[in-house]
């Protein structure tokens, strides 16, 4: 996550540059820098949460991606809103890669990613509406129900694992607790949205018990 956001802006910068080189040979010795400027291993916790939420970040275009090849007016309607989310994760990741108790108040101020969870609000206003278009939940889903559903629900399961990531990070003092209130949230809204493609498909997938 961090070296896709520092790659990016380094190419707005040097846009007009053909020297301009995506690999920077600063991590061959298995270390990486943050946001503050910091440099350490690149199995650090912080960077097992940017990793993660990095990947969430890809599964959401993928499943981006299915919801358009599948079309529809409940797939535009997933569309808007992952597009917004996907901006909201490399917040995330910002937020991430400066830790609280090793970075200036200026470089906190610049990344923080409180917002006095007004993101959080916002996926529980989409899931609200979309829950008045769903049948009543009476029994264990299966990811599935189609190829957009499925997606949604590979999301899902990555944005648990970057949730997971983050929770030490916060209780250690160096996450604000907005960037896992957002994941937490993010997770109920990709379940929630998948079941609402699901539908396209002819429904859920159930669990079923086994046969006696």
């Amino acid at each position: 996550m961090l070296r896709s956001l520092r790659t990016q802006r380094g190419m707005q910068r040097a846009c007009s540059s053909a020297a301009f080189k995506i690999y920077t040979r600063t991590g061959d010795k298995g270390s990486s820098s943050l946001f503050n400027g910091e440099r350490r291993r690149k199995d650090d916790l912080v960077f097992v949460a940017l990793g993660d939420s990095d990947e969430l970040n890809a599964s959401l275009g993928l499943a981006r991606a299915n919801c358009g090849a599948h079309g529809g007016t409940r797939a535009s309607h997933v569309i808007s809103h992952l597009g917004l989310v996907q901006s909201r994760l490399l917040d995330v990741g910002s937020a991430i890669a400066t830790p609280l108790t090793q970075s200036s108040e200026k470089r906190l101020a610049r990344a923080s990613f409180d917002d006095g969870g007004h993101s959080a609000s916002e996926l529980e206003a989409w899931m609200d509406v979309m829950d008045t278009d769903l049948p009543p939940l009476r029994n264990f889903i299966l990811p599935g129900g189609g190829v957009p559903a499925a997606s949604l629900h590979m999301a899902r399961a990555v944005c648990r694992r970057a949730e997971r990531a983050v929770v030490p990070l916060v209780l250690g003092g160096d996450c604000e607790d907005a960037v896992a209130i957002y994941l937490n949230r993010l997770s109920d809204y990709l379940f929630i949205a998948a079941r609402y493609m699901a539908v396209d498909a002819g429904g859920d997938s159930v669990y079923q018990k086994p046969k006696q």
